[in-house]
C-alpha cells in the first residue's frame, strides 16, 4: 500500500514538476530562464539528500501536513515528496529526447504551445517515460526498508525488527525475496507495456 499510494501521489506530482522543468529549460517551449532557475535550484537541493536524513528533515513539515512526524503517515509523505523529486527529473530528462523535428511539424501546422507539450511531447515520450517510472517504483520499495527508523510498518521494517534485530536470518530472507519478487513483477510489467508503446 505505502508503495502503491507514493508511486501514484508522487508519480504524478513528479510528472507535473518534470514536464515544468522540460518547458521552461532554455530553447523550451515556455522559456523562462527565472522559472527554470528555481525549479532546478529547488530540485538539485532536495534530490541528493540521503532518504534516511530526508525523513528526519521532513518530520516538521510533516507535522504540520498530515499531522504526525512518525509512522506510516510521515513515512508516505516524505516518501512522496522524495519520489516527487527523483521523478521529476526522469520525466525532464525523457522528454529531452523526443526529435525537435516532431515538435516543429506541429508548429508547422498550427499547434499550440500547450497542445504541442500535451499532445505530441508527452505522447512521444511515453515508451522511455514507462522505463522511467519502473526504475522509480524500484527505487520506491528501496526507500520503504527505511521506514523502521520513525516507527513505519512493510516488509522492510518487519525484515529489520523480526529478522536481523532478533538474529532469526529466515524472517530476513523469506522479506528479501518476497521484495525481490515485488521488484521483478513490477519491473517486468514496466518493460512490457515501455515494448508496446514504443512499438504503436
Amino acid at each position: 500500500m505505502m508503495v502503491g499510494i507514493t508511486l501514484t501521489l508522487g508519480g504524478v506530482l513528479g510528472l507535473l514538476l518534470g514536464v515544468l522543468l522540460y518547458a521552461t529549460r532554455p530553447g523550451g517551449l515556455f522559456a523562462n530562464r527565472l522559472v527554470s532557475g528555481v525549479l532546478n535550484l529547488f530540485v538539485n537541493f532536495f534530490r541528493p539528500i540521503p532518504f534516511v536524513i530526508f525523513i528526519a528533515a521532513m518530520q516538521p513539515l510533516a507535522r504540520l501536513v498530515v499531522g504526525i512526524g512518525i509512522g506510516n503517515r510521515a513515512m508516505i509523505f516524505a516518501l512522496v515528496l522524495a519520489a516527487m523529486f527523483g521523478i521529476s527529473r526522469l520525466v525532464e530528462q525523457n522528454l529531452v529526447t523526443v526529435p525537435p523535428g516532431v515538435i516543429e511539424a506541429a508548429r508547422s501546422m498550427g499547434a499550440s504551445r500547450w497542445r504541442i507539450l500535451f499532445t505530441v511531447v508527452v505522447p512521444e515520450g511515453l515508451g522511455p517515460l514507462i522505463l522511467g517510472y519502473s526504475f522509480a517504483f524500484v527505487a520506491i520499495v528501496d526507500m520503504t526498508a527505511i521506514a523502521g527508523a520513525i516507527g513505519g510498518g512493510g516488509l522492510g521494517a518487519f525484515a529489520q525488527q523480526y529478522g536481523y534485530r532478533q538474529f532469526d536470518p529466515w524472517v530476513t530472507w523469506t522479506a528479501v525475496v518476497i521484495i525481490v519478487a515485488i521488484v521483478q513483477v513490477g519491473q517486468g510489467l514496466g518493460n512490457l507495456a515501455a515494448r508496446r508503446v514504443m512499438r504503436r
